[in-house]
């Protein structure tokens, strides 16, 4: 007898059909992925088909998928008195130290960086599905809003828009929510320095809040290293000397 998941499974792929770019269960929770063409009609069918009926839209959550399943420690070597890590200082995670460690910035545009995932969830069958769709272009990411489907789209929309940069195609009112008025670039993205680019402080002989270059110093932060000193020693190896 198929599980749970596995008949929502089935019974999305039926509803979406060329709309369904990938689909799969793990770990007891559906998770589709979309075309970016027909997302709109897709969340559409995902509300109104009875079988599915998906009425709410708990969280639309952007993602950078830059350098993704990369990694610049290298801990291959680790040991039980400490740690052999060290750092190539080449990938994403280093952007924000460009000049230092000479990274570059990121340039492919492979149409799989940007997505926008949506959570939803059905009251009345009381199941749950992961929606992720990306954005086919990297340089200017842009998705169709689905606020005419569900209102509550219109803040999370929002936030991927100001920390991601994402587009949203059809939303009333697009403009930055957590961020500052005259803030540039978005702070989620994985070539976004780590430091920031500016600071702010109140002047308080011009009697306002200025912007100014981030004085923050770069610097890498390294895992603390156990060091093989009289903290550690062995009580047995003190006994047998004396």
């Amino acid at each position: 007898m198929p599980s749970k998941t596995e008949t929502l499974l089935e019974a999305v792929k039926r509803a979406l059909g060329d709309h369904l770019v990938a689909a799969k269960q793990d770990y007891g929770e559906v998770d589709i992925e979309v075309a970016p063409a027909g997302l709109y009609t897709a969340m559409e069918t995902l509300r109104d088909d009875d079988e599915l009926a998906f009425a709410q839209l708990l969280d639309i959550a952007g993602v950078d998928y830059a350098a993704y399943g990369e990694d610049e420690w290298i801990t291959d070597e680790a040991t039980n008195t400490g740690f052999s890590r060290g750092v190539d200082g080449f990938t994403t995670g280093r952007l924000g130290l460009t000049g230092i460690y000479g990274v570059q910035p990121i340039s492919a545009n492979t149409g799989r960086r940007f997505a926008a995932v949506y959570h939803l969830l059905s009251i009345q069958h009381n199941h749950r599905i992961r929606v992720r769709c990306f954005a086919a272009d990297d340089d200017l990411p842009m998705l169709d809003s689905i606020v005419p489907l569900w209102a509550s789209a219109n803040w999370q929309e929002r936030e991927a828009f100001d920390l991601y940069g994402i587009v949203f195609n059809g939303h009333p009112d697009l403009r930055r929510i957590l961020t500052d008025y005259g803030f540039v670039g978005h702070p989620f993205r994985k070539d976004f320095p780590l430091i920031g680019n500016v600071e702010v402080r109140y002047d308080e002989n011009r009697g306002r809040v200025v912007y100014e270059p981030v004085s923050i110093e770069p610097r890498v932060l390294v895992p603390r290293v156990i060091r093989d000193d009289n903290r550690y020693a062995d009580p047995a190896e003190g006994a047998a000397d004396a």
